[in-house]
């Protein structure tokens, strides 16, 4: 047996010398060497010379692919022997970063003799130069044509896969492979010029009956120069993703069984498109505009693609078993949840991580702490190592926060039992039919909703679209999942930001007990308030979000530049998103940037010199309105501006007084009063201790921006076409409520530092700290208590039919079958609404509570119940109103009168003291027809760019986070 070391080499000076020494050290010398430089600028053609001789070295242009440079290194070697049997000629490749152990082609020749079948052999290789960390130990490929090693990221040798097998392909770097073998295959493919021809290669010689087998008992140290753009050469250039994936796509076209073909060709051609848009969402365009150039440089050449697998025919084995070396046909699927799972954990992590970085440095301008401080710390430094270490379900049953989040998640979706099924009442209106009727009244400038009217829909009827789109088009889905897990999912927001604040405010962390009485704490506000019970799910929806908007905010006090900018794009997305529901977080979001800017004016001016550090913060403000585009400005431009100052849901609002403001009420569904009130004086006591009364006066400065603005806005009262209100103030009653969560957390932490500290401390010191923990316990306990035991609420209440069933379905029929419903008397006064379709559903509420009152129509309605006239018959037809009802008690002088006009035909009622009409006039609907503008077309385009491009860069960068490990 003969084995010929082949070193191929490009601009590897830095590694050579090193490679040099390790070929010569081989316990298992190589008979013969011959080397391949292709055009290095280096000194590489000039060490190898030095090394081996001026003969074994042959100089090709920087052009030259690998495989031509091994096939012009074969071509300088004698010819093969024509007797097969007697031929025992080996080829030992190697790359110019590729270190081979002492060790590794003896092993690899030793198991020749073991594994006489074998052809190709392959070593373990590990990365250079940590030396430790695994790379490749045998290789195969996915079904979208990933590079498949079986191998966790980051994963050291600690021999787990040292058993020799037969795989798919190894690397080239270290292969070994029978001389004839390699020549009768046609060497590698002069299509993959750098990357991905092992596995093709190791594919073709399956197929074509030949063994592939790894040894990781021969041990090679690879830099993996070109992959990892260490070195650039002139095929790979900038782009190396590019002809990784290009080589992906042509192998698995180029190899794929002839009856799986079709699926490949479109499967790999719509994941590449997906992967598109994965590299865009975590922000890498570089990546996302190689995968794209990939997939037309494969698939605008099929002439390629047909002479490869035309080539790949003639040396097929029909016994050929391939097929089982490929990896298994879910592979794809669990890197993809990988993938989901890494960016999800990048996304919720990356506010700890600026406060983590921060406390650091802290932590570095502090002098050391005595030995014994940390001591204290100790074991649950070592419990936190143990559970980092133990799976995920020993993570859960030995973690009581976990235990106990989870518990309080489970009773609060038993205590919001009432919304399993279709809910409505208080704020909350029925939903829709179908997801394509919030999509409608999201694209349609015009809704046929009473007389009809230009006012826009709700921002929130996107998000709940959506939704409902992936809910199947269940609209009752979608409201049941708001108001089951909108409290859980406060909590855990709360949860991560008291976390942050906990890092931010000192350098030891908080108990954790604290934090998870922080959490559920805050997560019952929208039940004990009473806005869950009311139906203001636009109160409970903002509650849910405000933690997780207050904690990406905090990334504006990141370090990194670049983690400044994706926080204000994730600040804008949540504050975008809870001013869809209450547009009130938007307002007060400019109000305290107004406030920190003026604090910055005074306390730090040259950070107002810095453009990367106002900048964040003023583009996330700004970029709200661009993503509320298509409802902001038609809400200005049809003069419904007072709608900014209201919630989501329909009239009435809340009652918020003084007393409600205080402990966190907004009516008389909430719990007791005196449940909030605790939380006002732990709050208050939060401010007795010094170490940590400047953060605790911060929570009270927002308080009291908070309230200044309450006492503003009760002064105001908003004309609305049908009524006169006040603003919404619910959302002030949770940010009252979050700052005091957040001011009483902090000061626990002094309050039990004070009482460890250990020194004696007076009587009357530890009873008050006795009673202000059961005032703490009293909050959360009491809270979930009452809303598991109260169901008194809106949402159980049903509300009375007035329209009769026959008369809904009519209406159904289309926007001229309206009903025109009739209240009152011409003493008292008559009010009137017309029901159209399902009649007021979700999100159509706010429409016509903010919809102009139309004065023809409204002139007709008046001529109708004063001196009906024929001609007021046949405008009602022509307005679309096919039936008149007047709910009991009917006022008799009314509908005498209309018992008497032409055109109107008595109907029938479920109720015999309700009246009700059929309008026997020719039915239209002109004025009241749907009607989508071109600049509204317009607005949605915008939004829709605004939103991907927000999306894209609030991702989190991961490529960053892979390649630390």
């Amino acid at each position: 047996m003969t084995v010929t070391a082949l070193l191929v080499s490009h601009d590897g000076a830095r590694w050579l010398p090193a490679v040099l020494d390790g070929v010569a050290a081989q316990h298992r010398p190589v008979d013969a060497f011959v080397a391949v430089d292709t055009g290095s600028r280096d000194d590489s053609a000039s060490l190898v010379r030095d090394a081996w001789g001026e003969q074994v070295v042959h100089v090709l242009d920087s052009a030259t692919t690998f495989p031509q440079a091994v096939r012009a290194a074969l071509a300088t070697l004698p010819p093969l022997s024509p007797d097969p049997a007697g031929d025992d000629e080996w080829i030992w490749l190697l790359h110019d970063d590729a270190n081979p152990d002492p060790d590794a082609l003896l092993a690899l020749t030793l198991a020749i003799e073991e594994y006489p079948d074998a052809d190709i052999l392959g070593p373990k290789l590990r990365e250079w130069p940590s030396l430790r960390r695994l790379l490749e130990v045998g290789l195969t490929i996915t079904g979208t044509g990933h590079r498949e090693t079986g191998l966790e990221r980051g994963e050291y040798d600690q021999g787990q896969h040292d058993e020799a097998r037969r795989v798919l392909a190894v690397n080239t770097a270290g292969m070994l492979v029978r001389r004839r073998v390699l020549e009768e295959l046609g060497g590698f493919d002069d299509e993959l010029p750098i990357f991905g021809n092992d596995i093709d290669f190791g594919w073709r010689a399956a197929q074509a009956g030949h063994h592939t087998m790894v040894i990781p008992q021969a041990v090679v140290f690879h830099a993996e120069a070109a992959h990892r753009g260490v070195r650039r050469t002139p095929l790979t250039g900038r782009h190396t993703h590019y002809q990784e994936r290009r080589a992906a796509l042509f192998t698995m076209l180029a190899n794929a069984p002839r009856r799986w073909l079709a699926w490949q060709v479109v499967r790999l051609f719509f994941g590449s498109l997906l992967r598109v848009l994965g590299y865009l969402v975590v922000r890498s365009p570089g990546e996302a505009l190689d995968e794209l150039a990939a997939v037309l440089s494969v698939y605008s050449r099929p002439g390629h693609l047909l002479a490869a697998r035309r080539a790949r025919v003639d040396r097929r084995r029909e016994e050929s078993d391939a097929r089982s070396l490929l990896a298994p046909v879910w592979l794809p699927y669990r890197h993809g949840l990988d993938f989901v799972t890494d960016l999800a954990a990048a996304a919720t992590n990356q506010a700890a991580d600026v406060a983590e970085r921060r406390r650091a440095a802290k932590l570095a301008a502090e002098p050391p702490a005595p030995s014994g401080a940390g001591s204290s710390r100790a074991p649950a430094d070592e419990e936190d190592e143990f559970l980092q270490d133990s799976g995920i379900v020993a993570k859960f049953v030995t973690n009581p926060v976990a235990m106990a989040l989870t518990l309080f998640a489970v009773l609060a979706v038993v205590a919001a039992r009432p919304a399993f099924g279709t809910i409505t009442g208080g704020a909350l209106s029925q939903v829709p039919a179908d997801a394509a009727d919030w999509w409608r009244l999201h694209v349609e400038t015009r809704h046929p909703l009473g007389t009809g009217t230009d006012v826009p829909a709700p921002a929130y009827v996107l998000p709940f679209a959506l939704l409902a789109t992936l809910f199947g088009g269940s609209t009752g889905a979608v409201v049941s999942t708001l108001m089951l897990l909108a409290i859980p999912f406060a909590a855990w927001g709360a949860w991560r930001l008291l976390t942050v604040v906990g890092h931010l405010v000192d350098t030891r962390d908080l108990p954790r007990w604290v934090h998870v009485w922080g959490a559920v704490t805050y997560g019952l506000v929208p039940a004990t308030s009473g806005a869950w019970g009311e139906g203001r799910f636009g109160t409970v929806a903002v509650a849910a979000l405000l933690p997780w908007a207050a904690r990406a905010a905090l990334g504006f006090a990141d370090p990194e530049r670049d983690g400044r900018w994706r926080a204000a794009w994730r600040t804008a997305l949540l504050v975008a998103l809870g001013a869809a529901f209450v547009p009130g977080v938007w307002l007060f979001a400019l109000l305290v940037a107004a406030i920190v800017f003026g604090a910055a004016a005074f306390v730090a001016p040259r950070l107002l010199k810095d453009r990367d550090a106002w900048g964040p913060p003023v583009v996330s403000l700004l970029a709200v309105p661009v993503l509320l585009a298509p409802w902001l400005l038609p809400l200005i431009t049809t003069g419904s501006a007072p709608g900014l100052l209201l919630e989501a849901g329909r009239l009435p609002g809340d009652r918020v007084d003084f007393v409600g403001l205080v402990t966190g009420r907004l009516g008389d569904v909430g719990a007791p009063w005196w449940l909030g009130a605790l939380l006002a004086v732990l709050a208050v006591m939060a401010l007795v201790p010094r170490s940590t009364r400047v953060p605790v006066l911060v929570c009270w400065l927002v308080a009291l921006a908070a309230a200044l603005v309450v006492a503003v806005l009760g002064w105001v009262r908003l004309s609305l076409p049908v009524t006169e209100t006040r603003p919404s103030l619910g959302l002030f009653v949770v940010i009252l409520q979050g700052v005091a969560v957040i001011a009483t957390v902090i000061g626990a932490e002094a309050w039990l530092r004070r009482l460890h500290d250990g020194q004696a401390h007076p009587l009357w010191q530890r009873g008050l700290a006795v009673l202000l923990a059961v005032f703490a316990a009293a909050v959360p306990l009491g809270g979930l208590g009452w809303w598991l035991v109260d169901q008194d609420d809106a949402l159980t209440r049903t509300e009375p039919t007035v329209v009769p069933a026959y008369m809904e379905q009519s209406s159904q029929l289309g926007d001229e079958h309206g009903v025109l419903v009739l209240r009152g008397s011409v003493e008292t006064g008559v009010d009137y609404r017309v029901r159209r379709g399902d009649g007021v559903t979700l999100g159509e509420d706010e429409i016509l509570a903010l919809a102009d009152v139309d004065p023809d129509f409204d002139a007709q309605v008046r001529a109708l119940v004063s001196a009906p006239t024929a001609s007021v018959v046949k405008a009602l037809g022509d307005a679309g109103i096919e039936y008149v009802v007047l709910p009991s008690p009917a006022d008799g002088a009314v509908a005498a009168g209309l018992d008497a006009t032409a055109g109107l035909d008595q109907a029938s009622a479920e109720d015999r003291s309700t009246r009700a009409w059929r309008v026997d006039r020719p039915l239209a609907a002109a004025d009241v027809e749907s009607r989508t503008s071109v600049f509204r077309i317009l607005l949605l385009v915008v939004q829709g760019l605004a939103i991907l491009v927000v999306l894209v860069l609030a991702a989190p960068t991961l490529r960053k986070a892979r390649e630390d490990d």
